[in-house]
């Protein structure tokens, strides 16, 4: 069994803060120490379930939180960036399930370190009409290439967010939100038990393969300055909704690949701190 692995860091057990996630942060070396041993739970999940072949993605801003001497040696580690396809990078149909460790709620919502990718420059995004955040866009790619998403640990708002759009995947709360920046915590060794049982009764229990998309999906962003739809309407595919709103068209996973630039168009435009 092959398992893929996206790793976020908003959604680690203990993290609450900007300083908490972000290089230079006053906590944030004891935030990648937190976040690699969460994704190890989850690998021990993996393997207690029968993995033969774990992936991991460092997933998180500049995608280096994680040293490789602090994951277990089973780990294979994708590092580093840009990546054509970012939070999602060497995920392919190849794989039998993915698990998402460490993800938040979407911009908007009241969960710790809520948003969409980019702080507040994405105000909201849509897919084929639906709201949809880091989980939904993650988990409805995955389920394009015909993988499916069988965990996810993150706050309370996180879990709530992934159950409204896959009610079968099995999510592991390791804090409960009082607002962006504030939580309740589970201790760390409870939550780590409790990623490490879910990971491998979710893998135990591997749910049918989805078949892949066939058809064309629409991705619709609005973004927080009209300088970046300007920029992105440039580009092949993209046309506007308004000012400040662009949309395309095309399969999931090449979807996914084209945000990623639009993504990288933005924040050569914009100097917005994530969390403000």
């Amino acid at each position: 069994m092959r398992v893929y692995m996206s790793a976020d860091m908003e959604g680690i057990t203990g993290l609450v803060d900007a300083d908490d996630v972000q290089p230079g942060g006053r906590d944030y070396e004891r935030g990648r120490s937190m976040m690699a041993e969460d994704v190890n739970a989850a690998v021990r999940g993996a393997l207690a379930a029968g993995a033969s072949d774990v992936l991991v993605n460092d997933a998180h801003g500049p995608m280096r939180n994680l040293l490789p001497e602090a994951l277990l040696p089973a780990v294979r580690l994708v590092r580093g960036k840009p990546k054509q396809m970012g939070m999602l990078e060497g995920l392919t149909g190849e794989y039998d399930a993915m698990v998402c460790v460490g993800y938040h709620s979407r911009a908007g919502a009241a969960g710790v370190l809520s948003h969409s990718f980019m702080g507040h420059e994405i105000e909201d995004i849509w897919l084929d009409g639906r709201p949809v955040g880091e989980i939904g866009l993650a988990h409805a790619t995955a389920a394009a290439l015909g993988v499916p998403v069988v965990a996810l640990t993150g706050d309370d708002a996180a879990c709530a967010e992934m159950a409204q759009w896959d009610a079968s995947v099995v999510t592991v709360p390791v804090k409960y939100a009082h607002g962006r920046f504030a939580a309740e915590l589970r201790p760390e060794a409870e939550a780590r038990k409790a990623i490490e049982d879910a990971v491998a009764g979710a893998l135990t229990a591997l749910p049918a393969r989805p078949a892949p998309a066939a058809g064309e999906s629409v991705l619709t962003v609005r973004w927080q300055s009209a300088a970046v739809p300007a920029t992105l309407l440039g580009l092949p595919g993209v046309t506007a909704e308004d000012d400040r709103t662009v949309r395309a068209s095309g399969p999931l996973a090449s979807l996914y690949r084209q945000f990623g630039v639009w993504m990288r168009v933005a924040s050569s435009l914009t100097s917005q701190a994530p969390y403000c």
